[in-house]
């Protein structure tokens, strides 16, 4: 077994980009005046649900990738992992910022939110593969 440093870089890129999405959230919460919710704002709606939606799925695939390269996953299958969660969590909130039914809306919000599940199903039953055939 061995550190998992693949995924542990991805996740200082990640980690970068939830500053920035933590911070976009503080900025909007000055302007609106808003401590708590929302205030109203849809910009502010908009830039909380992009901040907890990224804390709501990347520790989860960012274990579950880790634990995989521990246990000796190829290198390849691991860039590849951290590499699509990377790219759906910069899709995603680009999409919350879009207006509905346009076409950001749809590459954003919905690409991103479909390779984030698409990622945490294939990490889970990558990990259950390997557990029960104990590969």
């Amino acid at each position: 077994m061995h550190l998992p440093s693949i995924t542990a870089t991805y996740l200082a890129i990640l980690a970068l980009l939830y500053t920035v999405l933590a911070l976009q959230v503080g900025r909007l919460r000055q302007r609106d005046r808003a401590a708590f919710g929302d205030n109203g704002s849809l910009q502010l709606r908009s830039a909380i649900r992009a901040h907890a939606n990224f804390i709501e799925y990347v520790p989860i695939i960012t274990l579950m990738v880790a634990m995989l390269e521990m246990s000796g996953l190829a290198t390849v299958w691991v860039h590849l992992l951290m590499g699509a969660l990377l790219l759906s969590r910069l899709l995603h909130p680009l999409g919350m910022y879009a207006a509905p039914n346009t076409l950001q809306f749809r590459i954003g919000r919905v690409g991103g939110i479909t390779i984030t599940l698409v990622l945490l199903l294939a990490c889970a039953l990558t990990i259950l593969a390997r557990s029960l055939l104990g590969a």
